[in-house]
This record gives structure tokens, C-alpha cells and sequence, in this order.
């Protein structure tokens, strides 16, 4: 099977899983009563899901890596605005990598 036919089937198969895991957690949380509880754990777990991600990365990036994270929660604390902090982040990381 030539590597392009494999590198599709490996698409397709992630994209049947995604959809999959999405679908099921929607069908999951359709069959779970809404309690105070539920309600706050749902609305902490995108935070935590976004923490669980940069601080490996930071870890293994290294400086750029924290000073862009510490440019990101600055501006997010200091404007509550998430897509300009993540955007800022970036930037500020990208400009000490070029320095």
C-alpha cells in the first residue's frame, strides 16, 4: 500500500475517533443532571485543559516559551480578552526567538 493511501486511512481513522469522542461526550452529558457541581467542573475544565497543554510545552521550550506565557496571562488579567492575549503571547515569544 503506497505511504499516501496509509496517510489517508491515518486521517480518515483520527477524524472518525474525533468525531467519535465529541459526539459521545455530547451524548454523555445529555444523560447527566445538571447540579451545581457538574456545572462548575464544566465551566473550570477548558482552563485546566489549556493549562495541561502550555506547561508541558513551556517546559520543553524553555525561556521563549515562559516569557510568552507570562505576556499572555498579563494581558489576559489585565484585559479579560482571550484571542488578544493568546495573539500577544505569540508575538512576544516569536519577537525574543528573533532577537
Amino acid at each position: 500500500m503506497p505511504d499516501a493511501e496509509i496517510a489517508l486511512l491515518a486521517i480518515a481513522g483520527m477524524a472518525v475517533v474525533t468525531y467519535a469522542t465529541r459526539a459521545g461526550g455530547l451524548w454523555l452529558m445529555v444523560h447527566v443532571p445538571m447540579s451545581r457541581r457538574v456545572e462548575t467542573f464544566l465551566r473550570y475544565l477548558s482552563g485546566s485543559v489549556l493549562v495541561a497543554l502550555v506547561v508541558p510545552a513551556a517546559l520543553q521550550e524553555g525561556t521563549a516559551a515562559w516569557i510568552a506565557v507570562a505576556a499572555a496571562a498579563l494581558v489576559m488579567l489585565a484585559t479579560k480578552r482571550t484571542l488578544l492575549a493568546l495573539v500577544l503571547g505569540v508575538a512576544v515569544g516569536a519577537a525574543y526567538r528573533a532577537l
